[in-house]
């Protein structure tokens, strides 16, 4: 028995979300306030023994924020848990069958556990009798609902309905926008409720680990101490004629204490004092000085701490000398010991819920973790946003969690792909290109020069480096970008994906005419193979782009290089002459070919500078000299603009502010003054970003930052 799918409607970021699981381990990535938390606290309310009383304390503030202040009124949330291959025994049986269950053949197979936080059956039947279309009504019934005084939390079980549906939700809840709302609701569609004695979290072994973060604090705490936990686990197991030696031996102890000549010449100095103070009337009766060594078992039991030494150290300390990693990592193991005691249990399944276990672990011990953590019939659900653990997690087993404005969308990356599909992608999603389900776009290019000077051109150019715009870089190595492209599709991810290539156009007549050379000829042909090769790759690309709103590809008309130096870059390639030439006579001739407008002969400059040196080492060398004045070849500013959605306004005048900034090094200018005066109006949507244009075309004119604005308006 696994957890398949978990439904949320209307709960906290989530306004109507999907997860999809598989037995086993399963991950959910996402970056910080996506909701990995939320997810894990609703499938708690449900699971959780020990969370059950929260699913009756739901407020206000649990419902999603895109319905809005106060127009949460009347909605429900709905949590739903879907489980799958349950198997024939007679006490699970029994209980989906009267419960949860689905009986499709002779046993229940799949079951489905809901929640519903929804208005209380007068509202409904106040709701149910308004006329079609009377929003006048709705409005004075639900001025009135308050959380507390009109909804209720209410668990079913044998649904078979999909409540993502819009439709659906309608039909159970009610539609709002024409004011038609159910009399009644059809049990054998919506599930029928389930007793208390009923819960399944009272039948199944449920461990849920709490991100790592103060875990120090939670050692100190008897309530939260996970060494304290599990010996209260074991004590139970131990029968109290085994603890009576220890309490005899302590009572003996505290006897000796208590008789100590110093303790009883205190105590007799206290009592004569006092008397002295007050007198024998108002004295007290009675006075000891008694010791307070512990003689229960779970007291004794508190008293035990835990000594570690580090790796490869002889010093053995307490949990608050250890590393941060090693104090989660001993906090983590005990917590995993605590689920094995647990799921020795007599339980229909085992399920183990680990939030963001990689905090301040070290990359390898992560990836090990993740790895040995697999328990026989147990399914494990982590969080994490480390790309460590992305990296050896199975591709069908993710779910990645995309933020939105008031909500979270859920994404599964393996939707609809073929095993060999499947494959493929496994492969390329190494650490380094793992971060690529984290972004909130992508650029894959193909190469290594692309890779080191793209972002630098970015960030001397921009301002903001692509980090800060959400944008992922990721190197493919190769042109064969369909593998990891085929990721971002409306199935799958729905974030947008550029392709950064060549189309490697001829930089020269390749037409061999007579007295060519053996050497020309052959320079020739290579030019006419790649410029062959380069139309064979855009329609390989025109057809994965075909019907997807997701992946675009952008083109450099030749190569990266030529392009680089063709927009009018090429004093930062004479910067580096000298590295990359001895000769002098060859260092002059390479600058006359860089300033040449014919790309026959300054492409085939940077070409061969490019080859001699590497074309990584050529970028690295090259980065240096990247300021703000270098011009970022137009299909690059496109693919960037692509693959983030939206720019804000904040954006757009944090570039603007730092091309003023590297424009004007005089700050003191009446132009300067200008054009920050018109930005500060801009930002304060004074005037639109058109008037702000005509303004920095008079003061700054032919400056790049012309042809920014224009893409992003």
């Amino acid at each position: 028995m696994y957890i398949s799918k978990v439904s949320l409607i209307n709960y906290r970021n989530f306004a109507n979300a999907i997860f999809q699981f598989h037995k086993g381990i399963n991950t959910i990535i996402g970056e910080n306030g996506s909701g990995k938390t939320n997810v894990f606290r609703a499938i708690r309310l449900l699971l959780e023994d020990a969370s059950m009383q929260f699913a009756y304390k739901l407020n206000e503030g649990d419902f999603n924020r895109q319905l809005g202040k106060n127009k949460w009124k009347g909605h429900w949330i709905i949590i739903s848990i879907e489980f799958d291959e349950l198997n024939n025994e007679e006490a699970i049986q029994s209980l989906f069958i009267h419960g949860a269950g689905i009986a499709e053949e002779d046993y229940v197979k799949k079951a489905t556990y809901n929640l519903f936080f929804r208005p209380k059956a007068d509202i409904r039947q106040k709701l149910s009798e308004l006329k079609e279309g009377d929003k006048a009504g709705l409005q004075t019934i639900l001025n009135d609902i308050t959380i507390q005084d009109n909804y209720e939390t209410f668990f079913t079980g044998k649904s078979t309905a999909d409540f993502n549906d819009l439709e659906v939700y309608k039909e159970l809840v009610g539609d709002f926008e024409n004011v038609i709302f159910p009399a009644s609701i059809d049990a054998s569609k919506f599930g029928s409720r389930i007793p208390h004695q009923l819960s399944v979290a009272k039948e199944i072994s449920f461990t849920f680990i709490q991100a790592l973060r103060d875990v120090v604090s939670d050692f100190h705490n008897n309530r939260t101490n996970p060494l304290l936990t599990l010996l209260k686990n074991k004590s139970g197991e131990i029968k109290e004629v085994d603890y009576k030696p220890i309490s005899d031996l302590v009572n003996d102890l505290n006897e000796n204490i208590e008789a100590l000549p110093d303790v009883q010449n205190i105590r007799a100095d206290i009592k004569f004092t006092i008397q002295d103070a007050v007198g024998l009337t108002y004295s007290p009766s009675s006075l000891s000085i008694k010791s307070s060594v512990p003689d229960e078992a779970e007291k004794l039991l508190q008293s035990l701490k835990l000594f570690i030494g580090e790796p490869e150290e002889d010093y053995e300390g307490g949990i608050h000398e250890l590393s941060l990693g090693g104090a989660n990592l001993i906090f983590l193991t005990l917590k995993l010991l605590e689920f094995k005691y647990r799921k020795s249990k007599d339980t229909f399944a085992n399920f183990l819920i680990i939030e963001e276990p990689e905090a301040h672990i070290h990359n390898h011990i992560q990836k090990t973790l993740f790895d040995k953590l697999n328990y026989v019939d147990t399914q494990i659900i982590y969080s994490t946003h480390s790309t460590q653990i992305s990296e050896v997690s199975n591709v069908e087993n993710i779910n990645i969690l995309a933020k939105k404005l008031n909500y979270a969308e859920v994404y599964q990356p393996s939707t609809g792909l073929l095993p060999e599909n499947i494959n493929q992608i496994q492969r390329y999603l190494d650490a380094v290109r793992t971060n690529l389900l984290f972004a909130k776009g992508v650029i894959l290019v193909e190469g290594d020069a692309e890779e080191i000077l793209i972002p630098i051109m970015v960030k001397k150019v921009l301002g903001v480096g692509l980090d800060e715009l959400g944008i992922s870089l990721i190197n493919i190595r190769s042109t064969g970008f369909e593998n990891v492209a085929q990721l971002f599709h409306s199935d799958r991810i729905k974030r947008k994906c550029a392709i950064l290539t060549d189309l490697d156009d001829a930089i020269c007549d390749t037409t061999e005419v007579e007295g060519d050379t053996d050497e020309i000829i052959k320079y020739k042909k290579k030019v006419a193979g790649s410029q062959k090769k380069g139309l064979e790759r855009k329609a390989k690309l025109d057809l994965l782009e075909t019907g997807n709103i997701w992946v675009k590809a952008f083109y450099a008309k030749h190569t990266f290089e030529v392009d680089f130096v063709t927009e009018g870059n090429n004093w930062e390639i004479q910067r580096i002459i000298k590295q990359v030439y001895v000769d002098k006579a060859t260092r002059d001739q390479a600058k006359l070919d860089l300033e040449n407008a014919n790309v026959a002969v300054s492409g085939k400059r940077v070409l061969t500078m490019a080859k001699q040196e590497g074309k990584g080492w050529f970028a690295i060398m090259l980065g240096k000299h990247i300021f703000f004045k270098t011009i970022i070849p137009e299909y690059i500013l496109d693919a960037i603009f692509f693959a983030k959605d939206s720019y804000s306004s904040h954006i757009i005048a944090d570039i603007i502010e730092f091309r003023i900034n590297e424009n004007f090094k005089d700050k003191n200018t009446l132009d300067f003054a200008s054009c920050r005066a018109q930005l500060l109006k801009y930002r304060n949507a004074e005037i639109p970003l058109e008037d702000l244009v005509i303004d920095l075309d008079l003061v700054i004119p032919n400056d790049q930052i012309l042809t920014i604005i224009e893409k992003l308006k």
